[in-house]
């Protein structure tokens, strides 16, 4: 007989020393109801988490439906403003149909799974959200993890999927179904993709296109119906989108969007939308109130662009390291994660939050703050939270 050991999680302690020693840690840091910090870390892009229309669109609607959905979309989950959401959603970005899911990480493992598989091939970009790349995992399909950005590498991969499934093809089976996953923005750096030339290479080789527009919508396209729509791509037969509803619409929850046939698909076969509670009734009356606010005021889209100019500019200026965002997010490359975190916390002590990102969270190893552009700060602010950066900068 084995003799009883004595801690389970000795491992556990062994894995924080080193991420002590990396300057790895990472911690929580509840914020109470009114901070008086500047915010440059949220994401909340149009500044509508605290509008007044979404607040009280919250509160009437938890009032009205309750305070969970109750059940899954399938059983009790599924309300009539779900269904307005979608409607609304579908119509407003230009697609056929949507379904919300509980969140954006949700939205994208149900896409990703659900519409590859054990036969099928899914070419992925490197900087992909995490939650794309669990999608990838999770689909159980061959995945070919492709250069950042790089259209030609995504058309080597189908290029080489469609010579390996030659011989079964001219046998009379079925070509190997395909697909191309790419996040719109890169949440990372804030670098669009080059969606178009995407599009042109997945329908060359018969793949669909899934794009994560997390970072698009409410930022790009007219008025703020995403990069997809920007580039000419909304209701696309093989164009899905994903989305996420707490961002710009500063609400909760995530939404795939694509052709009726693929939502119909994920209903009945997406473990993430099947097997999950509802996103709750407050969640989707405030997403709601949100993009009907959005819609009614497409300018607050090309605000946000506009302070994302502004603080690379003033930056850049400065002689700090920032990379051109191409939509609100700006990135300011650090020496080091400790610096880094020294950085983000020499900036909260002077009254500014900023995101802080490293390793594992970075795909190129390189730590940086992560600013986010709110289209609600003043010029006086901009030029606050810049001060802040650049006097707090620590040295190379």
């Amino acid at each position: 007989m084995p003799q009883d050991r004595e801690d389970a999680f000795a491992w556990i302690d062994a894995q924080r020393e080193r991420r002590d020693r990396a300057g790895l840690v990472r911690r929580l840091s509840p914020r109470p109801a009114d901070s008086p910090l500047l915010d440059l870390a949220s994401n909340d892009y149009l500044g509508l988490a605290r509008h007044p229309e979404v607040t009280a669109a919250a509160a009437a609607a938890a009032h009205r439906w309750g305070a969970g959905s109750t059940g899954s979309r399938l059983v009790t989950g599924s309300t009539e403003l779900h269904t307005t959401l979608e409607r609304e959603l579908a119509e407003f970005c230009g697609f056929e149909a949507a379904l919300v899911f509980s969140s954006g990480y949700a939205a994208n493992l149900a896409a990703v799974s659900a519409l590859s598989g054990r036969d099928a091939l899914v070419v992925s970009d490197a900087d992909n959200h995490a939650s794309l790349i669990d999608g990838c995992r999770l689909s159980r399909a061959e995945v070919a993890v492709v250069p950042h950005a790089d259209p030609d590498a995504v058309r080597k991969a189908l290029d080489a999927n469609e010579a390996d499934a030659g011989d079964e093809a001219d046998a009379g089976e079925a070509r190997r179904r395909a697909l191309v996953v790419s996040d719109a923005v890169f949440s990372v750096d804030g670098d669009a993709a080059p969606l178009a030339a995407l599009a042109a290479v997945a329908r060359r080789y018969g793949a669909a296109l899934v794009v994560d527009e997390a970072h698009g919508l409410g930022v790009l396209g007219e008025g703020g119906r995403g990069a997809v729509h920007g580039a000419g791509l909304a209701g696309a037969p093989d164009v899905v989108v994903t989305a996420t509803l707490s961002k710009s619409l500063g609400s909760q929850g995530g939404a795939v969007l694509g052709p009726a046939r693929v939502i119909e698909h994920l209903v009945n076969s997406a473990r993430t939308f099947i097997f999950d509670t509802g996103l709750n009734p407050a969640a989707v009356g405030a997403a709601l109130a949100s993009l009907r606010l959005l819609r009614r005021e497409p300018e607050r889209a090309a605000r946000v662009r506009t302070v994302a100019m502004g603080l690379y500019g003033r930056l850049t200026a400065a002689g700090l390291a920032a990379v051109r965002p191409d939509a609100s997010v700006v990135s300011v490359r650090a020496p080091s994660p400790e610096k880094a975190v020294r950085w983000a916390a020499d900036c909260r002590a002077a009254g500014l939050m900023v995101g802080c990102f490293r390793p594992p969270s970075v795909p190129d190893g390189v730590s940086r703050l992560r600013l986010t552009a709110r289209g609600d700060l003043t010029e006086e602010q901009i030029e606050e939270a810049a001060d802040v950066i650049v006097r707090t900068a620590p040295a190379a």
